[in-house]
């Protein structure tokens, strides 16, 4: 016999008001400063075309999980079978499946993540995901995605998105970008951000030949030298400063910085151009050529260099096979990151061609690392030029937040911070705003409690607010009012 009180309604909304925050000036810093700012969402994987068209979502599993490697791997880890994930199951039985893996996720990021994109945009507050309300959370949530105010663009309103920073590779059309910046009286802007990781991955040779190919055509420049290569980068990196582009984006295992000459990259894209494999030294001279070559670009345009550094990814080989790139089966990295991101940043530094610097770290030991590195390269010519970004993948929750906050705290100024971005290929994802704001404004409410920083509500308050939105509207000069 069931045990009726395991069906008693909840007394009290989980996702309520003062959710995660712990004491009345964390409630008061957040509700009063931080709760209403808009959002400049920097940095995401949103597709522009989706956004461009303005489409409306066929169901929840359409908008929820195609594509969110994150709930892939807590499903596979909860012994659903891969066709409830990316297989052939209809989008009904996938939504049910992560329903039913939803109350297994207690303390992973994943279970605050889910309540709170149920609560916003959908409403739902009034029962907790899991197999049995599955059904009643499917049909209403589908029945208000038919309405177009769930539309791509509408979501984004009601997010209060003022920056949807797209993530786009330089041999990319950008059309969606044109016809999008075209438009009239839209409530925000959307822009590019140039991320050419596919054009340095040269130790793959076949992929890396097909993409030289791919960029000649998008630069409309026959590329049969390293220079016409570098002239046809920039050609592009030209075309997306102007279509609003304010930011780079590298995706490296690590901030490759080996010395090289000019000669031996020349021979080295030769070489590979023809057939020949590059060895590993060659590769890393490769790597860090180019890594410096777009950050001279982007000091050239004043844009944001952004490094997303130490992921290892794509460690399950035969689902890499089976699934392709950005599927779940990636980790953190632990290689050494000091003297070559060191290296990395003096080579821009030292003819005074440094341009701003976003750095990420996936390993949680390199916090510390991070956090004093920036403050080696500040130059006085603005506040914080160099920024220790936001908790990137694995440590976007809780504890990851927390420790992110305080190693910038301690080693650096918190009060510059730029704030949180989704990282997000979900239209879903944008309470995660929601969340780190909660968790910032809950830890100067502790501090203040603890007596550790004044009780000053005009102090702290600014802090607040700018960390919210207005830190990376002037760090990105992103043309809004």
């Amino acid at each position: 016999m069931r045990d009726e009180t395991l069906q008693k309604p909840m007394k009290k909304p989980f996702i309520h008001d003062d959710f995660m925050l712990q004491n009345d000036m964390a409630s008061q810093l957040f509700h009063q400063f931080s709760e209403d700012q808009p959002i400049i969402d920097y940095h995401c994987h949103l597709p522009p075309g989706e956004i461009a068209a303005d489409i409306n979502y066929r169901n929840l599993t359409h908008i929820w999980l195609e594509g969110d490697h994150y709930k892939w791997r807590a499903m596979r880890t909860c012994g659903v079978d891969e066709k409830y994930i990316t297989g052939n199951a209809s989008d009904k039985e996938k939504f049910m499946a992560w329903a039913q893996t939803v109350p297994k996720t207690l303390r992973n990021p994943l279970y605050h993540w889910t309540h709170m994109e149920l609560k916003h945009p959908f409403g739902i507050t009034d029962r907790l995901l899991n197999g049995e309300t599955a059904e009643s959370v499917w049909n209403e949530c589908n029945e208000m995605l038919k309405d177009p105010g769930f539309s791509a663009r509408k979501l984004l309103e009601r997010s209060k998105v003022k920056v949807v920073g797209t993530t786009d590779d330089p041999t990319d059309s950008l059309e969606h970008h044109a016809s999008f910046r075209n438009e009239k009286g839209t409530g925000f802007i959307m822009v590019p951000t140039f991320r050419p990781d596919a054009g340095m991955e040269i130790e793959n040779v076949d992929e890396f030949r097909l993409w030289v190919q791919k960029l000649e055509k998008a630069a409309d420049i026959e590329i049969s030298t390293y220079n016409h290569f570098l002239e046809a980068l920039e050609k592009r990196h030209n075309y997306f400063d102007s279509l609003g582009c304010r930011a780079s984006d590298h995706g490296v295992d690590q901030p490759y910085s080996d010395p090289y000459t000019e000669q031996e990259i020349q021979y080295i894209f030769d070489k590979v151009m023809i057939g020949g494999v590059p060895g590993e030294a060659d590769a890393r001279k490769f790597k860090s050529a180019f890594l410096y070559k777009c950050g001279l670009m982007d000091y050239e345009k004043g844009w944001v260099f952004q490094l997303h550094i130490g992921a290892m990814r794509n460690n399950n080989t035969r689902m890499k096979n089976k699934l392709g790139a950005n599927t779940g089966f990636d980790s953190m990295g632990d290689l050494n990151m000091a003297r070559q991101l060191s290296r990395l940043l003096d080579r821009l530094d030292t003819d005074n061609r440094l341009p701003k610097v976003v750095l990420y770290n996936n390993n949680p030991r390199d916090n510390e690392l991070f956090a004093t590195m920036i403050g080696n390269f500040q130059d006085g010519s603005m506040p914080g030029k160099l920024q220790y970004g936001p908790p990137w993948w694995f440590l976007d929750q809780i504890d990851g937040i927390e420790k992110q906050v305080e190693a910038l705290s301690n080693m650096g100024i918190l009060s510059l911070f730029i704030g949180m971005t989704t990282d997000s290929r979900s239209f879903l994802s944008f309470p995660r705003h929601d969340y780190f704001r909660r968790i910032v404004c809950n830890i100067i409410g502790r501090d203040i409690e603890k007596g550790l920083i004044p009780d000053d509500i005009h102090l702290v308050s600014e802090l607040v607010r700018n960390i919210s939105y207005q830190n990376a509207k002037n760090y990105f000069e992103f043309d809004i009012t």
